[in-house]
């Protein structure tokens, strides 16, 4: 007599317990490929964007009409034209104010940068730790569903005088099922992980760059 060893058996056939954690697993999967996609998209909306104003910033055009343009654009400003908007902004202001000596106005200035900054590293590095998490736990969740299994299996022996393979092929095979799901969940995790946190570093990076180019700029503006 021959044993139904199909995927769709192996997962029906499970006990409650481990077929809670195959849909805890696959539930898990469905969401952390949703902010893969969402993550690539973002951070190459990012390079997109930074390309564009930085191509716009060094053409050699006025830092005040391009502050306009910027500002009146319609939608948020984000990435490094938020930064340029955060920082031209507050240079305007304190150059009206009386009595700031040019170090202590580009400080300011660069305060209210580095706040703009800050934030852009939130909006970048969201999701991130969600995708390590998964990456982290979710082969533990397939084990202890392979190991509930198991032991199922296992206790099921007691009540039969002579085991056979047959008998306990089908309860391990259904057990490590959950162990595949749960790698199937982290192995993405962790390569997508990986891979944005080194993509969110260099765009942090070129936005700090900006950030001191900038303001080298509005120094040699002050003192000139």
């Amino acid at each position: 007599m021959s044993t139904d060893m199909s995927i769709l058996h192996l997962i029906t056939g499970a006990s409650p317990l481990v077929q809670g954690v195959m849909l805890m697993l696959v539930t898990i999967s469905v969401v952390s490929w949703t902010m893969i996609f969402h993550k690539w998209k973002m951070i190459a909306d990012a390079r997109v964007e930074a390309d564009a104003f930085e191509k716009r910033f060094w053409s050699g055009g006025d830092l005040a009409v391009l502050y306009k343009e910027v500002s009146e654009s319609p939608g948020e400003t984000w990435g490094m034209a938020d930064i340029f908007e955060a920082g031209f902004k507050e240079f305007a202001r304190l150059r009206k104010q009386s009595g700031n000596d040019p170090q202590t106005l580009i400080e300011g200035v660069q305060r209210c940068m580095r706040v703009a900054l800050s934030r852009e590293m939130d909006r970048l590095e969201m999701n991130l730790p969600f995708l390590a998490t998964v990456g982290s736990t979710s082969p533990y969740i397939g084990l202890f569903g392979t190991v509930w299994g198991i032991m199922n299996s296992f206790r099921a022996l007691g009540n039969v005088r002579q085991a056979t393979l047959a008998m306990v092929a089908p309860g391990i095979a259904e057990a490590l099922v959950a162990t595949a799901m749960g790698l199937f969940a982290a192995i993405p995790a962790v390569v997508a992980y990986n891979r944005y946190s080194d993509d969110v570093e260099r765009l942090i990076n070129r936005y700090d760059n900006f950030l001191e180019e900038f303001s080298s700029i509005l120094m040699r503006q002050v003192n000139g």
